[in-house]
């Protein structure tokens, strides 16, 4: 007979979890506000983000009008769960109220957690992979805007818990991964504000670089964008069909990486056929990008991409790196908007003339100190791009494992 174990455990324990339903674990309570405990600054809020907050300091609501006789009570430590639908969380939220003593809106429901389960770990448990999502799908029956939940249907489902001692010892080890990893997020925030602080200090020229003589470089010059680079129109004979789209965030990607699927044309063969090191145009907005996105090709030695971008290759008068450090930054931008007709798009596409795209202007210093930027731009991006990857190393431990 197969145990009833996780994947990974601590080795000083043995037996098999046990399974029980909910409502061995739980205990739904409604219980009112009429004795006036709370005042209406005590109304709390379930976040998708934050899980439970004082709903007045995240929503900076006044409750003129609210009744806070009528909301129910919860203490911290209460099992939560809301009835709101969001993209991440379809079936609702169900949290550990980790806040404080509170008020909560009777569309939720309440409940107490027993002695046989620590809500740090019942929180952790139900945290991971989207398991709350999976559990609840089976309970509740979800409508165009809201889910409609029953506190007994959804207390009759089951789950697997260790003993306390268990849960103890991997609610600690997980709160301990989560502080980590809280540390790594403020560490990669801190890292991107200090990069996009000191671009705009580099592409002012408030900050500049010496040779390695100590001397000055020289001074930045115009050029227009035809003089140091050339439009490409070669088109997909070759039937290459990785097709490629631009995320803002990301860069030049393959569809079938970004969406998990190609929404191109069958026939690709009339798109524009892009090498390592060129670069493409999207006319579209996207968030951070309010004229559209510039990007270099840097994940694969070749791809395709759709007509509607303009996409062109750089001279040798330019440093690559430091070429995609300047779209990145926003300088561009003016240039784009001073061609862009005004009011004018095309299925969500600015309307811009390619000959004037490539007769914006661009302020350049010397290719030394574009090499000296790009290389000093670029470290400050492996070190986000390190802590991103130490995120998502520390984001795979799974409950499910223990």
């Amino acid at each position: 007979m197969e145990k009833n174990v996780p994947i990974l455990r601590f080795p000083d324990f043995k037996d098999s979890y046990t399974k029980l339903r909910l409502s061995e674990i739980l205990i739904r309570h409604s219980e009112n506000n009429k004795d006036e405990e709370f005042k209406i600054d005590d109304i709390l809020s379930l976040s998708s983000t934050y899980g439970i907050v004082n709903r007045k300091e995240l929503l900076e609501d006044t409750y003129e009008k609210v009744n806070h006789l009528a909301y129910i009570k919860t203490r911290y430590n209460d099992f939560v769960y809301g009835k709101s639908i969001s993209s991440n969380y379809p079936f609702g939220l169900f949290k550990a109220n980790k806040c404080r003593d509170g008020l909560l809106s009777t569309l939720y429901f309440t409940f107490k957690v027993q002695n046989n389960a620590l809500p740090d770990y019942l929180d952790r448990y139900f945290s991971h992979l989207n398991r709350a999502n999976n559990f609840l799908r089976k309970y509740v029956l979800v409508g165009d805007r809201y889910i409609t939940a029953d506190s007994d249907f959804l207390l009759s489902g089951e789950i697997s818990i260790p003993s306390l001692p268990e849960q103890t010892k991997i609610a600690n080890f997980l709160t301990a991964v989560g502080d980590k990893i809280s540390q790594l997020k403020k560490k990669k925030e801190l890292l991107e504000q200090y990069k996009k602080g000191v671009m705009q200090k580099i592409f002012s020229q408030e900050l500049r670089f010496k040779d390695e003589n100590g001397e000055d470089f020289a001074e930045w010059e115009e050029a227009t964008l035809i003089e140091i680079a050339e439009r490409i129109t070669t088109k997909n004979k070759e039937n290459n069909q990785n097709v490629l789209t631009i995320s803002a965030q990301i860069g030049l990607i393959s569809q079938i990486e970004f969406f998990s699927k190609s929404v191109s044309a069958k026939d690709v063969t009339g798109y524009y056929l892009l090498h390592r090191n060129d670069f493409a145009y999207n006319k579209s907005y996207s968030k951070g990008y309010p004229v559209g996105a510039v990007k270099r090709l840097n994940k694969y030695p070749k791809g395709v991409v759709s007509t509607l971008y303009i996409c062109f290759r750089f001279n040798e008068l330019v440093d690559l790196g430091f070429m995609e450090h300047y779209f990145d930054s926003g300088l561009h931008n003016s240039e784009i908007e001073k061609i862009a007709q005004e009011g004018a798009r095309n299925h969500g596409l600015l309307n811009i003339d390619v000959k004037d795209f490539f007769n914006t202007r661009l302020l350049l210093p010397s290719l030394p100190e574009q090499t000296k930027i790009a290389n000093f731009l670029s470290a400050i991006d492996d070190k986000i791009s390190h802590c991103g990857k130490q995120i998502e190393g520390m984001e795979r431990w799974d409950i499910a494992r223990f």
